[in-house]
């Protein structure tokens, strides 16, 4: 009796797929993007800051790009001389590269100051809104109004409320000249600009108290913890990596600081308001734009270095004000 022998069959092995090429694959479109929308114009910046600028030949009308120059753009700004084919000499008066400092001198001082109070403010604001009350959705939508209003129509707003017959002197009965006088000028809009900018830190904080868990505030009452050690034991140190996070976004957006005392002040780079956004529009309008492209780039690595500063430094220590886990627990008992 002869029996069939089943033969086998052969294993197919399938191959897996690689999921690193997934990845790249899915974020090709958005690499790509983002070189040619940042990464080309920050690199074609840079280079340009190294070269002199175009010089307008008056009998065409055409511009003939300046040849290679080094750092003389970087001191143009710095040390605010000026070339006059045979040797540096200090600018004369009236030149915008003399307004650098003093425009440098306002962008960090409504950094630190702006930042400061919206700090203060937003932490204010999010513990409110982090209680459960009756309303509680209706306040948060309002909180959010000024900083929905674009910022244009808010600089417009409080140069009405500014104006030298306007609410503002009308309710205090006094002329200040809020738009003339330097002080009374920077006050108005570092007002302004907290006005507008304290619900953005208020949101991004509110987000963080929201991840606190409620255990930790009722254990800490059954332990007798007033309000004041409720904050600073639990509130600030587990907050802390939303705040410096909210605080990292608001001062590289302060450093940018444009549109608020160009319209309710002026254009001028010497007006006592002037930022250093100001100085590189500018200078772009007096055809300076290889000298724009270098106080950019100057603008960018401060902007670089307190964003590494805040990643490498303060972003170390988030994590200490986590929740420990239930195995780090277990370690320490």
């Amino acid at each position: 009796m002869t029996t069939a022998v089943k033969e086998r069959e052969p294993v197919v092995k399938h191959k897996r797929p690689n999921p690193r090429r997934k990845i790249v694959l899915l974020l090709a479109p958005a690499l790509i993007l983002i070189g040619v929308i940042i990464l080309y114009p920050l690199l074609s910046g840079v280079a340009l800051s190294f070269n002199s600028d175009p010089v307008l030949n008056k009998s065409n009308g055409f511009f003939y790009p300046g040849g290679f120059i080094g750092l003389d753009n970087y001191t143009y700004w710095l040390t605010q001389t000026c070339s006059t084919g045979t040797q540096e000499v200090a600018c004369p008066p009236g030149t915008i590269a003399n307004d650098f400092w003093p425009a440098l001198g306002n962008t960090l001082f409504f950094t630190v100051v702006t930042v400061a109070l919206e700090t203060v403010l937003g932490i204010g604001m999010a513990l409110v809104m982090a209680q459960n009350f009756r309303g509680r959705g209706l306040l948060r939508a309002a909180v959010l109004v000024p900083w929905a209003i674009p910022t244009a129509i808010t600089a417009k707003l409080w140069s009405f409320l500014f104006a030298p017959e306007g609410i503002v002197n009308s309710i205090l009965g006094t002329n200040i000249a809020w738009t003339t006088d330097p002080w009374a000028a920077r006050f108005s809009i570092v007002l302004a600009d907290v006005w507008k900018t304290t619900p953005f830190m208020a949101l991004l904080i509110l987000a963080g108290l929201q991840m606190i868990p409620k255990e930790l505030y009722e254990a800490a009452r059954v332990d007798g913890a007033n309000a004041w050690q409720r904050f600073t034991r639990i509130t600030l140190p587990l907050a802390k990596g939303a705040i410096v996070v909210a605080v990292l976004f608001r001062m590289l957006d302060a450093l940018r600081m444009y549109d608020l005392p160009y319209i309710m002040v002026g254009p001028n780079p010497d007006s006592p308001t002037a930022t250093v956004s100001q100085l590189v529009v500018a200078a772009i309008r007096q055809d300076q734009v290889n000298s724009a492209s270098a106080l950019s780039t100057m603008i960018f690595l401060l902007i670089f270095a307190i964003a590494l500063f805040f990643v490498k430094v303060l972003g170390a220590r988030i994590g200490a004000g986590q929740v420990p886990r239930d195995e780090e627990v277990a370690e320490e008992a």
